[in-house]
């Protein structure tokens, strides 16, 4: 059986991760004029650029890593990211002034709240244990420290077939469906669920990302009950 500190996990697709961008940029294109005006299309571009070129270079699995790929990867999270949160600001001023159609708020709060949660899940998935290149083409004992502690990270020594899943038993790594899964829960919990952070960058992001979750979800009721009233 090979020693498990230096087998390298099968790479991860592209497409998960891809998918998630193109969900963005829709919701961008689609957001009412008052949230990001015409600097929209800026930022479709910006974002569609990033991504056609990171896809060039890992068109299906993420195998290859150079620093110039590197820096487009994580350059592209961070438009995403900083989008986010501007956008975030002008819907919460507009919630707040109680100038524009309730409707039309509610659902861009929605959109916003999405692109959020899949914002975070690929900063998480960027930066954790070096990237997704890193994590399955490195082994294990040559990863950067994590950001993050995963359920199967600790469950050797559980029953058979819950340890089947744990890194220990099947050199298990995280991908983005799980970084998206707990960038979900963090976003409707506001605190961990499953996956802990580990350093104080992971734990300030999912910080960010549990306060924009709960400053809209309180401006949001509270605009859904004016429009009762």
């Amino acid at each position: 059986m090979p020693d498990e500190k230096h087998e390298r996990a099968q790479a991860e697709h592209r497409w998960p991760a891809a998918i998630g961008v193109l969900a963005i940029i829709l919701s961008y294109a689609v957001l009412p004029n008052d949230l990001l005006g015409y600097g929209r299309y800026a930022v479709i571009a910006v974002c569609a650029a990033l991504l056609v070129a990171v896809i060039i270079i890992n068109p299906h699995r993420m195998v290859r890593q150079t620093a110039w790929s590197r820096r487009l990867g994580v350059i592209l999270v961070l438009v995403i990211g900083a989008t986010n949160q501007i956008i975030l600001v002008f819907l919460v001023y507009l919630l707040v002034s109680n100038t524009e159609d309730g409707p039309t708020l509610l659902l861009a709060a929605l959109q916003v709240w999405l692109t959020n949660v899949i914002g975070f899940a690929l900063l998480y998935w960027e930066l954790d244990r070096g990237g997704p290149v890193v994590r399955t083409q490195r082994s294990r004992d040559a990863l950067p420290p994590a950001d993050f502690r995963f359920p199967q990270d600790e469950d050797h020594d559980a029953s058979p077939e819950v340890a089947a899943h744990s890194s220990k038993s099947s050199n298990w790594l995280p991908g983005f469906v799980d970084y998206f899964y707990f960038s979900l829960s963090n976003s409707m919990a506001f605190s961990p669920t499953d996956t802990m952070p580990l350093t104080h960058r992971s734990k300030l992001l999912m910080g960010l990302e549990a306060f924009a979750g709960f400053v809209l979800l309180a401006l949001v009721i509270a605009r859904g009950v004016s429009l009762l009233g």
